[in-house]
């Protein structure tokens, strides 16, 4: 760098006029020329080298001279520049510097003519600054493909008319013909306001199209930018399709007592995450659960993500579990020759009484078996204890007023590829039945335990119902019951649960899959290990924060179910569904469909009386609006 050498400085061009030890002083424009006739301001400034890049040696005439440089017809010489240096291999790929480009555009490198060859090709679209280059002080260039070009050219074009392509974007918008993908960019602040993630759309509004999630849900299907198999229901409710992420490690060793004998795992035969197993060794009831709170300490990160989850989604097109995938093979039962467990040791009298519930850390032997299979083998010297056990107990609930309610449900599957639902009832076999007597058997025994060693825990409560003296049989009974039955409550004080029958109730089988079953159990191995734990207040608030995401969940569960039936539906519309009439409102009737788990209400229906039964035909579908609209046969 030499006296009058032309450099940049800030991106503009600058002239060296002395220097000043390693300081150079450079001449540059402040303010330039106005078309109104003020003159240009320059100034001058001390800068090191580093501050400056070179962008010719010089000699320069003068800063003003490269200023008014103007180059005529320098558009087609540089076209003609980029075709050449695209023919040839040596350049189409490699960085070519602004003195060749110079050489092969104007025939010589002038310093007076360097800075309007290089705002010039700074802003022609064919050649792009390299800025690692230009980090290290180089002013190199590289060649731009065709596809690039293009998409900038598309770009600037559509920055240079936005208002036009935005007024045709919305009267295709008002048409329902969209030019996909091209319209597809546009439709993004749509989809992020159809899944609640913005709370204003500026398509809609500009569309005259009503702001709710529905309305932007059907314009995103009328438009082809979702299938109306989209499920956005999880999406909507701050849930991943994803399992998480935080990994749990491998079991820590510690002491454990070793269980005798052999536990069952009984479960669905397509479960993946058995956390519960159960055994009758003559004398005690053993409830083993799952022990992921061996790894997952309070307030860790693992057990906040939890936390904001609540519990594991489940949902017909998938599993969004709690804790990762990875656990499974660790912590679910069963799935080792050995299986590490937090166990409930329950005593009973004859009538299934809890007299007596211990908390050990264990080692036990699973056997994981269908429900089909302790169906099939329940006279077995292994199960048949623990049916007894479980008929007992549900005699002693009911006997303390415990309510029994039977609905139908179904299991709802989904075809990844094909997007083909199918709807089955599921079966309730007395082993579905006799292992949930035996989980409320460990959530009671829990709670009696908690309560007796004065443990800070989540306990589970319901009001009794009140019951009208003249309920009806069959499903509207059923139905009439459910209509009666209080909110269950969650917090730190224990109280009567009276739809179970019980005095003392908490969740401690599925820790897995349940915040509130996980945090139970960190504060019952901490009492265990005689460890601080956690306080009532700072408990109330973990249970409420659990509880809240999962009652969140359950709503985004129960909303993704109803979306598949539609679908379903709407793949199946030929289907004719037996129902029966479960409650009267005017001349109106709830209609209960037990094969798709449905109600379906119908108008004008003064001849029909409470478990009428009839056939019904799907008339009407409305997937955003989750309504579906059947007619009698």
């Amino acid at each position: 760098m030499n006296k009058n050498s032309l450099v940049l400085y800030k991106n503009q061009p600058a002239v060296v006029t002395d220097r000043d030890g390693d300081k150079f002083i450079i001449r540059f424009c402040t303010q330039p020329a106005t078309p109104g006739g003020k003159k240009a301001v320059y100034g001058e400034q001390k800068v090191r080298e580093k501050d400056v890049i070179v962008l010719h040696e010089g000699p320069c005439s003068s800063l003003e001279t490269v200023l008014s440089c103007n180059l005529q017809n320098l558009g087609n010489q540089l076209s003609e520049t980029y075709e050449l240096l695209l023919s040839d291999e040596s350049t189409a790929e490699s960085a070519v510097s602004l003195s060749d480009i110079a050489e092969y555009t104007l025939g010589d490198f002038k310093a007076d003519e360097s800075w309007a060859l290089y705002s010039a090709l700074c802003s022609d679209v064919r050649f792009q600054l390299s800025q690692e280059a230009f980090k290290n002080g180089i002013l190199n260039f590289t060649l731009r493909s065709a596809e690039e070009i293009e998409a900038l050219n598309k770009k600037q074009y559509e920055k240079e008319h936005e208002a036009e392509i935005r007024a045709a974007f919305i009267s295709r918008v008002k048409a329902r013909k969209l030019n996909l993908p091209d319209d597809a960019k546009f439709m993004g602040e749509v989809e992020a306001f159809a899944l609640c993630k913005t709370d204003k759309s500026r398509v809609l509004a500009e569309a005259k199209i009503p702001q709710t999630i529905e309305a932007a849900h059907r314009l995103l299907i009328d438009t082809g930018i979702w299938d109306f198999t989209k499920n956005p229901y999880p999406t909507r409710f701050g849930f991943s399709f994803d399992s998480a992420k935080e990994q749990l490690g491998a079991m820590p060793e510690e002491e454990r007592m070793t269980v005798p004998g052999l536990a069952y795992a009984i479960d669905s035969e397509h479960s993946a995450d058995p956390d519960d197993a159960v055994a009758f060794d003559g004398e005690y009831l053993w409830v083993h659960i799952a022990d992921p709170a061996s790894s997952v300490e309070p307030d860790s990160k693992i057990d906040i993500a939890a936390r904001d989850r609540g519990t594991t989604l489940y949902i017909p097109e998938g599993t969004s579990r709690m804790l990762c995938e990875s656990c499974l093979e660790d912590y679910a039962l069963g799935l080792k020759e050995d299986s590490r467990a937090l166990s409930f040791r329950i005593k009973v009298d004859e009538e299934s009484q809890i007299e007596e519930c211990e908390v050990f850390k264990t080692c036990v032997k699973v056997k994981r078996l269908t429900y089909k299979y302790a169906e099939e083998h329940k006279d077995s010297p292994e199960l048949k204890p623990l049916f007894e056990i479980a008929r007992k107990n549900r005699a002693r609930r009911e006997k303390n007023g415990a309510i029994t309610i039977q609905m139908p449900e179904v299991d709802i599957s989904v075809d990844k590829e094909t997007k083909k639902v199918t709807v089955e009832p599921e079966a309730r076999l007395e082993s579905n039945e006799m292992i949930a007597e035996l989980m409320i058997m460990a959530g009671e025994g829990a709670a009696r335990f908690a309560f007796k060693n004065q443990i800070p825990f989540m306990y589970i409560s319901q009001e009794a119902p009140e019951f009208p003296d003249n309920l009806p049989d069959g499903w509207a009974g059923q139905f009439a019951r459910i209509k009666c039955m209080r909110k269950r409550s969650v917090g730190i004080t224990p109280a009567p649960h009276a739809g179970l029958g019980v005095s003392f109730y908490s969740q401690v089988t599925s820790p897995l899959r349940r915040y509130g079953d996980l945090i139970s159990h960190e504060q019952l191995r901490a009492f265990i290990d005689g460890r601080r734990l956690i306080q009532k207040d700072d408990m109330l608030e973990r249970v409420a924060a659990g509880d809240a995401a999962s009652v969140a969940a359950k709503k985004a569960s129960r909303q993704s179910d109803t979306h598949w039936k539609l679908v379903y539906l709407l793949q199946n519309p030929d289907l004719q569904f037996e129902a029966f009439c479960i409650d009267r409102r005017g001349n109106d009737a709830l209609f209960l469909i037990p094969s798709l788990d449905m109600q379906a209400t119908l108008r004008n229906c003064s001849d029909v009386k409470l478990n009428d039964r009839a056939e019904l035909k799907v008339s009407k579908i409305d997937i955003p609006e989750q309504k579906v609209d059947f007619s009698r046969m």
